[in-house]
């Protein structure tokens, strides 16, 4: 068994189609095909159901597979780490946010590490702060940016604390508590209000708030990104309530103080095993450097 040939049934596996998974792997399907037998010869066990249709895994190729990604993604951190010994940082470096990101200047960020490597492929994708440290904790993501409601651990990761901030309410000009220079929790209860979807972290926030007051609400409205809340509210259908300074970019909506306001904490979060390129965004970002500004 070699890596070329753990490649092809990756490659086999994922695409099911030999002819795609040839091209794929830059080779003739022939000579796919005849070493994908021969793996399957060593271990004396088929890896995949053969159809005129499709090619699928059999219960000995899933087992394989699973295994085979470990190796593949083994030796593709080795050569990073090779790489990183003689001074190159390359690889791949995946980061997630939260859509209301505002202590920090991302594109920038990533600009300047792309500066400093370019020769690592930067990924990045915008998530709920739940989701976004499972993929931390299964090494699916190198680094992220998370909020979280103050009493929620941050467990399984490396974590720095960038900013604690207070919620504002934001309605529209025409709203009937328009012109309020303040709001009790109870009186937004008595409206009607978009939130984020239930259990993620940033519904915690505000579930928190109302619990700890005693006060029940009822949610309307559920999304699961910044943007459409705003558009929401901007609509005159409910009030949102948003971390201020993501307030500060609404343009045309009123933003309102909220007594006993809810809070998050913004926390930059790391894999407890990072490759080269994750311990060098994870330095670009501790050190500051492009971290702030528009």
């Amino acid at each position: 068994m070699n890596l070329r040939q753990i490649d092809f049934v990756l490659a086999l596996a994922e695409e099911g189609n030999f002819t795609r998974a040839a091209a794929r792997c830059h080779t003739v399907q022939s000579a796919f095909s005849h070493q994908v037998a021969r793996l399957e010869e060593e271990f004396g066990s088929r890896l995949f159901e053969r159809s005129s249709r499709r090619v699928s895994l059999t219960a000995a190729g899933r087992t394989f597979v699973a295994h085979a990604r470990e190796v593949q993604e083994a030796t593709r951190r080795l050569q990073d780490e090779m790489a990183a010994a003689t001074g190159e940082i390359r690889g791949t470096l995946t980061v997630g946010t939260i859509s209301t990101l505002t202590v920090a200047n991302l594109p920038a960020l990533l600009a300047e590490f792309h500066r400093r490597h370019p020769r690592v492929d930067i990924r990045l994708h915008i998530g709920m702060s739940d989701a976004l440290l499972d993929e931390l904790r299964g090494q699916q993501t190198d680094a992220a940016f998370i909020g979280v409601w103050p009493g929620e651990p941050v467990a399984g990761v490396s974590a720095r604390l960038l900013s604690e901030e207070c919620l504002v309410a934001i309605l529209h000009p025409d709203h009937p508590l328009a012109g309020r220079s303040s709001l009790g929790l109870g009186e937004l209860a008595g409206h009607t209000l978009v939130d984020y979807q239930a259990g993620t972290g940033p519904r915690q926030q505000t579930d928190a708030a109302f619990r700890a007051a005693g006060i029940e609400r009822r949610v309307a409205f559920e999304v699961n990104h910044a943007e459409l809340l705003e558009q929401i509210v901007r609509q005159g259908l409910a009030i949102g309530l948003v971390p201020e300074q993501s307030a500060l970019g609404y343009a045309g909506l009123l933003r309102v103080r909220i007594e006993e306001a809810p809070q998050r904490k913004v926390y930059f979060a790391w894999s407890r095993n990072p490759t080269p390129a994750a311990a060098a965004f994870q330095a670009l970002v501790l050190g500051g450097d492009a971290a702030q500004g528009s």
